[in-house]
């Protein structure tokens, strides 16, 4: 099953650091980052691991939670959290989701139906597409998906900046240009008239007629 932007994101239960979940459940009213790695005490995961336990206190400002995958067991990951903390100079406080059958990685579409049911002798080549980012929305729809190869580091600032994009057009008829981050200016949706402009933005710019921008919404 392919996955597409604004898809119900495929609910499971599984098992944690934090103890066995229901996704949609633990979701509850919050967005969620689940971020996936193809096996544990992988070098650039590590870092990633470690960057994400620094910025969670921004995706808790944003009422959004984290949580991570690996095929690997659940003691695996414990261990690995360790490592991360000694190297990386942070602790891992949000979930770790241990994926030894491969039903979530299957079920959001980053290993085929047909690659086993164990993670047990695998490597992180076979797991190589067991790298991805899904933004999901207190709706449960995936808002956002993004792959990264195993030799370059996510860029997770880059997450709390659309979590941020997402997040206020949302809720104004706005969306955001090239490069947009907070404070800079936003563009009016084609949704809304020049009428309609007028009294919702009042002083917006005309740069086309398909192209209007006025500042960041409060």
């Amino acid at each position: 099953m392919s996955l597409r932007i604004n898809d119900i994101a495929p609910n499971f239960t599984a098992r944690t650091t934090q103890g066995t979940i229901d996704f949609h459940n633990w979701i509850g009213d919050q967005w969620a980052i689940l971020f996936s790695h193809p096996k544990d005490f992988t070098p650039v995961c590590t870092t990633e691991l470690g960057y994400m336990a620094r910025i969670e206190p921004e995706f808790t400002k944003r009422n959004a939670k984290l949580i991570g995958l690996s095929v690997d067991p659940v003691d695996q990951h414990e261990k690995w959290v360790a490592d991360i903390e000694e190297t990386q100079g942070a602790t891992v406080k949000y979930p770790m989701i241990g994926d030894t059958d491969l039903a979530v990685a299957k079920l959001y579409n980053m290993l085929p139906a047909d690659e086993g049911e164990t993670s047990e002798g695998r490597t992180a080549a076979t797991n190589a597409t067991v790298r991805s980012v899904f933004i999901i929305g207190p709706d449960k729809k995936i808002k956002l998906m993004l792959t990264y190869p195993m030799t370059t580091g996510r860029n997770f600032d880059e997450i709390v900046r659309v979590l941020d994009s997402m997040q206020m057009t949302a809720k104004h008829k706005v969306a955001t240009p090239a490069n947009w981050k907070q404070g800079d200016d936003v563009i009016i949706t084609g949704a809304v008239s020049n009428e309609e402009a007028e009294r919702m933005f009042p002083g917006f710019k005309t740069i086309k007629p398909y192209l209007r921008t006025t500042a960041q919404p409060k």
